[in-house]
């Protein structure tokens, strides 16, 4: 009985402490023409249990709801404590019935100079700027859990989004570029901006459609689930009309250019003809992909 009792809270203590981010973290130095300092070791150590051991949210993850995700930092330059790189963030969602996860978020922020001494302490602070390399980091983390919580519930994301927009607003009183309205069209701020703005609206609603109504659906009927991936595409017309080629719609298709090819060049036909038109206009970087389109 006490055996029994001893693995029961061996499980409880690791739900109630497992975290939300299953995270692999690479810091690539190549381009420095140094990459065997030990630094570089620890900053990426660092990071790793900077990401995958702070608790983000109010909830409750268990091992297996943890979401999956990659931070690679390239560094192109270094002096002293100062630091210049670009971070390539991509995160995925599973989806129900299959062993198949479903890329939610990838980016490729060029904007990323940072300030790191080996060692120093890493702690995140919700209301208040502590370095670059903090802020940047958690905002990702942030626009992670919202894409993925907005794919699983309409309209969930907004607590994580806003917590994205706050470390954006504390940020912008620092001098590292992204953060600002004058930083151009495909900084942070303009994600963050994007992501909350009416203008945008229907990229929420596609996420939840997409995944809850489509991908999770294809384990019970393949020719459903892509209907209505092809429904929820639609809405993407009214948004693109309002504001042709935003940043915000080619970061979807940055995500999910391989996968719609995919899902619609394999499997049971669905009538795709409007499909092949509303891609070709709205997401027009990716020609060779929508010729694929054969079903």
């Amino acid at each position: 009985m006490r055996n029994i009792f001893i693995l029961f809270a061996f499980f409880f203590t690791v739900l109630i402490s497992a975290q939300e981010l299953n995270c692999s973290v690479v810091v690539n130095a190549q381009l420095t023409g140094r990459e065997d300092q030990q630094i570089y070791k620890t900053l990426e150590k660092q990071i790793n249990e900077f990401v995958n051991k702070t608790k983000w949210t109010k909830k409750e993850f268990t091992p297996q709801e943890r979401i999956n995700c990659s931070f690679v930092i390239n560094i192109s330059e270094f002096s002293s404590e100062n630091y210049k790189a670009s971070i390539q963030v991509q995160a995925s969602r599973p989806i129900f019935g299959s062993s198949y996860s479903s890329p939610i978020y990838s980016i490729n922020d060029k904007d990323f100079s940072f300030r790191y001494l080996e060692f120093q302490n890493m702690v995140y602070n919700p209301n208040q700027f502590e370095s670059n390399l903090i802020s940047v980091l958690s905002f990702h983390v942030y626009m992670i859990l919202g894409l993925d919580a907005d794919s699983f519930e309409q309209g969930s994301g907004d607590v994580y989004f806003k917590q994205a927009q706050q470390i954006t607003n504390y940020s912008q009183q620092e001098n590292f570029k992204g953060w600002k309205l004058e930083d151009g069209l495909q900084s942070r701020f303009a994600l963050i901006d994007n992501m909350l703005s009416p203008t945008y609206k229907e990229y929420r609603d596609v996420m939840y459609n997409y995944h809850r109504k489509g991908l999770d659906q294809m384990s019970q009927s393949t020719k459903n689930g892509k209907n209505e991936i092809a429904q929820a595409l639609e809405a993407f017309k009214v948004m693109n009309r309002r504001r042709p080629n935003s940043y915000i719609l080619r970061t979807f298709f940055d995500a999910k250019a391989d996968e719609i090819e995919q899902i619609f060049t394999d499997g049971p036909s669905v009538d795709i003809s409007n499909l092949v038109d509303l891609l070709n206009r709205i997401a027009p970087m990716h020609p060779s992909k929508w010729r694929n389109i054969k079903y």
